[in-house]
């Protein structure tokens, strides 16, 4: 079987990179609207700079994935005889919820009074709320620890808005903090229900799409208040798409949006991984109050800005350590399984866990010879945790020139399903146990053998089923490989 090589920036350099484009992001935004910035003609307002903003993320879009080559990945429509680039409706919605979060989160850098550091606390405690919230939905289990973070994001949120002297929280930030947390509910949502099952196609299929389309949507929502001019919010937007545009501000306003295409890259590749939001999230929580901290001090430095308030650091710690609190049991689990991160993980699941898929995962491992996957099985029904291979396990593979595996019997867990890249069951009956425990794998836990069941075997009919297992591993795996040839574990 040939080996597949493949790469990925993995969640640390997800991370990475998503801190990196937010902090010069975050920090231009505040020094533009705050009037920080030489030859800018003083303070601009965040919704005259808004259009700006979502024309350079427009400009910068196509950009983004021609450089990534990834046009290829999207629906296309006929329109004049070109097959046009076109969404599907669960992208086309995603891009709507995204599009009022790209607003929202520029706008909430620009409200004066108000740090970059208590803005972005007050996000990402939403996102804190939303994510475990959004998992129970969708019904993962949600365990004890995501309840401890959400209590620890709101003691959070009473120490920084208790900071009544460092800080003045208007309506109209208020309003933009709540569009923001409505954002990311609609998008989590939608997410959940069509991608996030580690299929590498359909995942940059939903990349794509809603990268194109979130930019045209946003000029649209920004547009049409201009347009009709309704109320000052309507006034200010019009003269961000005229006059604005004219002026030596017009730039570094353009250039915000631009800062915020290279974010919305990782962004959506850390929620594209196919584990929960309660494992997601952290790796957006702190990376972001990582740069919020970064922007700050870094304004301070340039310009005398005063730097956050000692409760709003306070604030944003807590909301570090309610992150880590959600994903350290996944981490910790894991861990203990002695998995690392850098392989594809590949399960086998019967009943008991003691006979056919040990068998199934000893064939794999045989085929899969140059350590590019980690092999496991597990049980549905495991009666016995901890007992060793079965005899006519141990003859079968030995008929088959296999050594027999050390092996102790264990139940199948959501955490070892969403560590795995495919779960293959032995029949329909644990597949669908499978997916009752995982819902959002279903995708990728299927049957060995999608024609019917791999029974029990017993003394006479062993040598008949190890190699009927033997042909099906050949069969599927290849066939796997061949759909899927690039791990996704941590990103597309």
């Amino acid at each position: 079987m040939a080996r597949v090589r493949y790469a990925s920036l993995g969640m640390l350099g997800l991370g990475i990179g998503y801190f990196l484009w937010y902090t010069p992001y975050s920090a231009l935004a505040k020094a533009l609207s705050g009037g920080l910035l030489p030859a800018t003609g003083g303070p601009v307002g965040g919704l005259v700079l808004l259009p700006a903003a979502a024309l350079g993320t427009l400009v910068a879009m196509p950009v983004t994935l021609t450089l990534l080559r990834w046009w290829k990945h999207a629906r296309r429509r006929r329109l004049g005889g070109l097959a046009v680039p076109w969404p599907g409706p669960e992208t086309a919605w995603s891009a709507l919820w995204m599009a009022l979060i790209v607003g929202s989160t520029t706008l909430n850098f620009t409200f004066p009074g108000v740090s970059i550091l208590l803005m972005l606390v007050l996000m990402r405690i939403s996102t804190l709320v939303i994510s475990p919230a959004v998992d129970v939905v969708r019904r993962r289990r949600i365990r004890l620890y995501s309840g401890i973070a959400v209590a620890l994001s709101l003691l959070s949120a009473v120490i920084a808005l208790r900071d009544v002297d460092n800080y003045r929280l208007t309506l109209a930030a208020v309003l933009s903090l709540a569009a923001y947390a409505l954002g990311y509910t609609g998008r989590f949502l939608v997410m959940s229900r069509h991608v996030k099952g580690g299929v590498l196609t359909e995942d940059r299929r939903y990349f794509v799409e809603e990268h194109m389309t979130t930019p045209v949507f946003l000029v649209i929502l920004l547009g049409i208040p201009a347009l009709l001019g309704i109320g000052s919010a309507g006034e200010a937007l019009r003269v961000g798409f005229t006059s604005f545009l004219a002026t030596p501000a017009a730039l570094p306003a353009f250039g915000v949006g631009v800062l915020y295409e290279g974010l919305f890259v990782f962004t959506t590749l850390i929620f594209l991984d196919r584990r929960e939001y309660s494992f997601c999230v952290p790796v957006h929580v702190c990376s972001s109050l990582l740069a919020g901290v970064a922007a700050s001090w870094g304004l301070r430095a340039v310009f005398g800005v005063a730097p956050p308030s000692a409760a709003q650091v306070i604030a944003a710690v807590i909301v570090v350590v309610a992150a880590l609190v959600l994903s350290y049991p996944t981490m910790l689990a894991l861990h203990r399984q002695g998995w690392p991160l850098s392989r594809r993980v590949m399960l086998f699941v019967c009943g008991g866990n003691t006979v056919r898929s040990p068998m199934a995962a000893a064939i794999a491992r045989q085929e899969l010879r140059r350590g590019a996957w980690r092999v496991l099985c597990a049980g549905v029904s495991v009666s016995r945790p901890g007992a060793p291979l079965g005899p006519v396990a141990v003859e079968a593979l030995a008929g088959l020139g296999i050594p027999p595996p050390r092996h102790a019997a264990r139940p199948v867990t959501p955490a070892m399903c969403a560590a795995s890249e495919v779960v293959f069951c032995l029949t329909s009956a644990q597949r669908d146990a499978v997916v009752a425990l995982v819902p959002a794998m279903a995708v990728r836990v299927v049957c060995l053998d999608p024609d019917g069941d791999v029974p029990e075997p017993d003394h006479d009919s062993v040598a008949d089923s190890a190699g009927r297992i033997q042909a099906l591993v050949r069969l599927r795996v290849t066939e796997w490989l061949d759909r899927h040839p690039v791990a996704v574990a941590r990103g597309v």
